[in-house]
């Protein structure tokens, strides 16, 4: 009898239950009903773990991301994607330029050349016509004596030695005097200036083995290589850019000590100690010296011409007190370091990469690996506090996962993919963004192979192919168009270059103008050999599968026989990347707003492991790209960049496809938030800034209880 009545009663507990749950469990637009706290929370998914939070240690997306909030450079990016000051308040960009005088060099006219001759040479010539575009910048002129410095100098191994053959030689380099010109702005044509001054061959022409004496012996061959580095080390016309940052007074670690000149300074000796294996050493290395003038004023002395540079100073400045000597011997005591490991014991070793001190928005709170991290806003920020008073990072591997995260109001971000953004476009429930950011896909030719040296048929392939197809058909309209190297956010991007036309039949014209000719199977062939190569990329990444099947289609209808293969992702770079053994290849470039682009497309940047993977080559680009590398002006760099734009777009080395968008999606609760002067508030939809950034103002955004209404 009692089994019955349970039996009967069963299923009307379980429909009690049920209708409970409708009522009091809440639902996505009611999910902060009698949790105020989760209004001041964001939570974000990652699908990977952070590695190290460190700003000059960390490499990955995930450690950035925090890193980002936790830490603070001197300068950053405004909205418009110009540079803006953060820890520092405002910074000056001016030039010292030196010139070593050879005594038995002559002037044009034959007299001899000597500094203070030099110099009143100089100053006569700014009085005259001829030389007004250094009167324009010469700020002050000086001669310095000669000096005698000490150098230990690598020596290459003779090719096909073996490294351990390396050898240092030490010698002593008696530097006659040089004239010093203090610049009002960096100026790479300066020396150019000054050419009908001292003669146009007098760079040339330094005898450098008057002037250094060997500490040891050397045979002929180890002199030879050692001559060779000298007119880099000793330039005889050298630039010297100088950045004084002035520090913002006020700017507090979060452990309450103030940042100083000194944090900036250990910052810079951290990167570049080899003993920390910082991946950051590379934008640090053109600088010479940091000085520290005063506890606010911070000088940068750079070695030679570099524009990039600067944008190394945006990265997190670390607290010296944290991390210096006296610190690490804390630490190491503390840990009961043996004396084996305290040798090798570095940055890379300290507890503060997983419970960092930074002066950024947020303070750090917690680290549950693979699970979450937790940070906590500063209330003492030199700008004012964030809004959300909570961020929570948690780890998420599987994207499924994190749209049901996201659409329960689990997660408060998402990254729709391109095929579920029409859904989320549709639904009112959220605020979606669908904006370029710096990135774009390619097919790239080996321009080494003999089938794709010539420019046209480069361009003929790329005349086959209907990019607007692989917008529509696999990114779903999310993606534009681009014609060449820069994103096409930026200044640097030429807008009036237009793309390559859809016409596959001018592209049979065009191989045909080349001798290539229809054989009977209806290949083209030229001298007997079909035009037929390989177009390779990396497994995992359907989008790219996708662009390779549709071009071998594409190709094929014009008479090109094209193979397909991918590989997996280390398989790829190892054998095929790093070693240009490819005939072409679909891959992306996430780029950043710098003109720069150096390591991408310069001619000595096509060895091994080597970004130049495709091996263009062009003297004309190669000019442009030392030119704009030195080039500290934004307005010159923007007609430098466009020029180099325009002749890579001609010589097609790349298919330029598309810049894919990337879609966020947000709740539409989340708002900016405005504070009135009265205590008031008034909100704002969140909006991208021209870089396709949503998150600029993160600050500001605040999730409210219910949807606004705009």
């Amino acid at each position: 009898m009692n089994l019955k009545r349970w039996l009967l009663l069963t299923p009307l507990l379980l429909t009690v239950v049920l209708l409970q749950s409708y009522f009091w469990v809440p639902t996505y637009e009611t999910q902060t009903t009698g949790n105020p706290q989760r209004l001041v929370t964001y939570v974000e998914a990652s699908s990977g773990d952070a590695e190290i939070l460190n700003p000059i240690l960390n490499a990955d997306t995930a450690s950035s991301n925090i890193v980002g909030f936790v830490f603070e450079g001197l300068l950053d990016l405004d909205e418009n994607l110009n540079l803006r000051g953060r820890v520092a308040t405002d910074w000056t960009i001016s030039e010292t330029a030196s010139l070593l005088i050879e005594p038995s060099g002559r002037f044009p006219d034959g007299a001899e050349i000597t500094g203070a001759r030099v110099v009143k040479r100089v100053r006569a010539a700014l009085m005259e016509d001829a030389g007004i575009e250094l009167a324009a910048n010469i700020r002050t002129m000086d001669v310095a004596p000669p000096a005698d410095t000490t150098h230990t100098i690598p020596v290459p191994a003779e090719e096909g030695s073996a490294a351990s053959q390396q050898r240092e030689v030490t010698l002593t380099f008696h530097a006659p005097e040089r004239v010093v010109f203090s610049l009002r702005r960096v100026d790479q044509d300066f020396f150019r200036h000054l050419a009908p001054i001292i003669g146009d061959r007098y760079l040339a022409h330094f005898p450098y083995e008057r002037y250094v004496e060997f500490h040891e012996s050397a045979g002929p061959a180890v002199k030879a290589r050692i001559f060779a580095q000298l007119p880099e080390r000793f330039p005889v016309a050298e630039h010297n850019p100088v950045i004084d940052f002035r520090l913002r007074r006020g700017v507090r670690f979060h452990d309450g000590h103030a940042l100083t000149a000194r944090d900036v300074k250990f910052t810079y000796d951290a990167i570049m100690n080899p003993k920390n294996l910082s991946p950051r050493t590379a934008d640090f290395e053109p600088i010479k010296r940091v000085d520290v003038i005063d506890d606010y004023t911070v000088r940068v002395v750079y070695k030679r011409l570099f524009s990039p540079a600067i944008n190394a100073w945006t990265m997190g400045i670390l607290p010296a007190h944290l991390l210096d000597a006296g610190a690490m011997e804390t630490e190491m005591r503390a840990r009961g370091v043996s004396d084996a490991v305290r040798e090798a014991f570095g940055m890379r070793d300290s507890r503060f990469n997983r419970h960092p001190v930074g002066s950024g928005r947020f303070r750090f709170v917690e680290w549950q690996s693979d699970e979450f991290i937790h940070l906590r806003r500063n209330d003492d920020y030199w700008e004012g506090p964030a809004e959300y008073r909570e961020y929570y990072m948690r780890i998420v591997p599987d994207l499924l996962t994190q749209e049901m995260e996201f659409r329960s109001g689990a997660v408060d971000y998402y990254g729709a993919q391109p095929h579920q953004v029409v859904r989320y476009k549709n639904d009112d429930a959220y605020q979606s963004f669908s904006n370029l950011g710096f990135g774009y896909t390619y097919i790239g030719y080996n321009n080494r192979r003999p089938l794709f040296a010539d420019p046209d048929v480069r361009r003929a392939l790329g005349m086959a192919l209907n990019v607007e197809d692989f917008v529509t058909y696999i990114l779903y309209g999310e993606g534009e168009r681009i014609t060449g190297p820069y994103p096409p956010n930026t200044q640097w991007y030429d807008p009036a270059v237009a793309p390559l036309p859809y016409d596959p039949d001018a592209a049979r014209a065009l191989l045909e103008a080349g001798g290539w000719r229809r054989n009977a199977d209806g290949w083209l062939e030229k001298d007997g050999k079909i035009f037929e190569f390989t177009l390779i990329t990396n497994s995992g990444n359907p989008i790219r599968k996708n662009i390779m099947t549709i071009a071998q289609n594409a190709w094929s209808k014009i008479g090109v026989k094209c193979h397909t293969q991918y590989f997996e992702w280390a398989v790829f770079l190892k054998d095929f990347i790093n070693t240009a053994e490819f005939d072409a290849v679909v891959l992306g470039w996430s780029m950043g707003i710098d003109p720069d682009l150096y390591q991408l497309w310069h001619s000595s940047q096509t060895g091994p492991r080597q970004l130049n993977f495709v091996g263009y080559r062009n003297p004309r680009a190669d000019d442009l790209m030392v030119r704009l590398r030195r080039e500290y002006n934004s307005d010159a760099q923007r007609t430098l960049a466009r020029r180099l734009h325009r002749l890579i777009a001609d010589e097609q080395p790349y298919t330029f496809l598309y810049a894919p968008l990337s879609t966020r999606v947000l709740d539409k609760k989340i708002v900016l938030v405005h504070k009135r002067g009265d205590g008031s508030e008034s909100y704002e939809k969140i909006y991208p800034i021209p870089s396709g950034d949503i998150t600029f103002h993160f600050h500001q955004w605040r999730k409210l209880e219910l949807t606004p209404d705009f």
